[in-house]
């Protein structure tokens, strides 16, 4: 499970068989609570919001097996290498109260991503768009600020694959919490904050028969066994999972899993904007001091994999650079370095209350602990927080991630200076170079040399510290079906059935 690195989900490895069976109640497990049901302040992936977007917007288009398979969307083409696009809506789509969901309403919500005062979670992708146009109701046409060749990518991994209906988000905030209107398979029937969200079956779903469930209960669980033990005694029909120590428990015994594959991973994210880590000594110190073998063994009981090389071997883009060597000798002599320079290193490393975040918290800070001249406490911080940090960069480190089944663009929002979603900050012209030439490469010859100066200069700027590859996954009990993720671990609750 941990070698897995190409392109397309695995399993489900068992599970319910059949013809799907309509009705019942789906209670699933997820990561995160929402600070707010509005699409720019969800999350598309596993570890954030994707399942909660998904129940109530629906989807444009998804990626199985990482082709892209479209949903509302009928069609999202390019003729001319990515600089212009055209999304064709399918017909008669209707939001869950009865309105249409058009062209106008696409553009409406892209724009609305765009603005900086949403201070929306997917700010980078959309605004990788220039302008738009309706052109009549089901299509709208894009320019690009720069051509974008897979920017359908951008869309499906991003809240740019929710649309909420225009007129619920004019009413403000609390009125949307409290009644938002999408065309997703489900609607809200409560949402209880810190605790429980209860959904319905939206009768007015574009693709009937599904959803195949009545209703759905959300609610979130960050501790890992907690999420495992409950799925197991029937608690819950299934968890979205961040764990591979409860992924490998869970295919040993025998339960539905999927797991999407990807390149990149987990990181720790350095920032660059202030001392200590404006300062490359202090970042290369870090990355030289930590042990992935030994975190691997601390926080997933040697499940996980840790990420020496950016693309696994099985990548058409893979480099044997590594990204960072674990020499204790090295890391002493630049943290001794730092310290004769009045600037011994001392940070705040700030970790999510999940077990895996906070396990990784307190791994970093036991490793560093017998080096000299280095000084680690940890803040607690809610996931909720991630997003203002995102835009506020008050933070010394902050674990975040990179990964992907296509590298375009996750690793030019991620990296490249120019980006809103750039969290270490780095802004390095050889940096930007690669990254913008990977993006509109005509070979793959041409865009693999692009993407190893990327690896080259990772490696001597360390931006960030990779530590492990992603989990975006879910497992279920038996009697489910239909466990089915797209881009970055996104749970469709709409594929779910369960065998009464």
């Amino acid at each position: 499970m941990g070698a897995c690195g190409g392109g397309g989900d695995t399993g489900p490895s068992s599970g319910a068989s059949g013809e799907p069976v309509a009705g019942g109640e789906g209670r699933i497990l997820t990561l995160s609570d929402p600070r707010s049901l509005d699409p720019a302040a969800l999350g598309n992936a596993y570890a954030t919001t994707g399942v909660v977007g998904n129940a109530l917007y629906g989807t444009l288009m998804t990626d199985p097996g990482g082709k892209i398979r479209y949903s509302m969307a009928e069609s999202f083409q390019t003729t001319d290498a990515g600089a212009t696009f055209e999304l064709k809506l399918r017909s008669g789509l209707v939001f869950s109260d009865g309105t249409p969901l058009d062209a106008e309403a696409v553009k409406f919500n892209w724009d609305r991503l765009k603005n900086p005062a949403t201070a929306a979670i997917s700010r980078s992708e959309a605004s990788m768009i220039a302008s738009s146009d309706v052109v009549d109701d089901t299509t709208l046409k894009i320019t690009m600020a720069t051509p974008v060749p897979k920017y359908a990518q951008a869309v499906l991994t991003s809240s740019m694959n929710w649309i909420a209906s225009p007129t619920a988000l004019e009413k403000g905030p609390q009125a949307f919490d409290a009644n938002p209107i999408g065309a997703g398979p489900f609607t809200l029937r409560s949402w209880t904050r810190q605790a429980a969200m209860e959904l319905v079956k939206n009768p007015r779903y574009w693709d009937a028969p599904k959803p195949y469930l009545d209703r759905l209960t959300l609610r979130a669980a960050l501790d890992s066994s907690q999420r495992y033990n409950t799925v197991l005694t029937g608690g819950a029909d299934a968890a979205v999972e961040s764990s591979w120590v409860n992924l490998d428990k869970a295919e040993q015994a025998g339960l539905p899993t999927n797991l999407i594959p990807t390149g990149g991973g987990i990181f720790m994210g350095l920032n660059t904007r202030r001392a200590p880590f404006d300062d490359v000594r202090a970042r290369q110190a870090l990355a030289a001091a930590i042990d992935r073998d030994a975190l691997n063994q601390a926080v997933y009981s040697g499940t996980g994999e840790p990420v020496d090389t950016l693309f696994s071997k099985d990548s058409p883009y893979y480099s044997d650079t590594p990204l960072a060597t674990t020499d204790r000798a090295r890391a002493q002599r630049l943290l001794d370095e730092l310290a004769a320079d009045g600037k011994p290193l001392s940070f705040v490393f700030s970790s999510i209350p999940t077990t895996d975040g906070k396990a990784i918290a307190e791994n970093i800070q036991a490793q560093l602990s017998s080096f000299k001249n280095v000084t680690v406490k940890i803040r607690t911080i809610e996931v909720t927080e991630l997003a203002a940090l995102r835009t506020t960069h008050d933070f010394d480190v902050l674990v975040s991630s990179a990964f992907f089944q296509d590298p375009e663009p996750r690793l030019w929002t991620t990296f490249h200076g120019s980006s809103a979603a750039n969290l270490p900050g780095i802004d390095d012209p050889a940096l930007n170079e690669s990254l913008a030439t990977a993006r509109t490469a005509t070979s793959e010859a041409e865009r693999k040399s692009a993407y190893a100066t990327l690896q080259e200069r990772l490696a001597e700027l360390t931006p960030v510290v990779f530590l492990s590859q992603a989990a975006p996954s879910a497992f279920s009990s038996k009697n489910v079906g239909g466990l089915v993720q797209y881009g970055l671990g996104s749970l469709q609750p709409e594929e779910l059935w369960i065998q009464h």
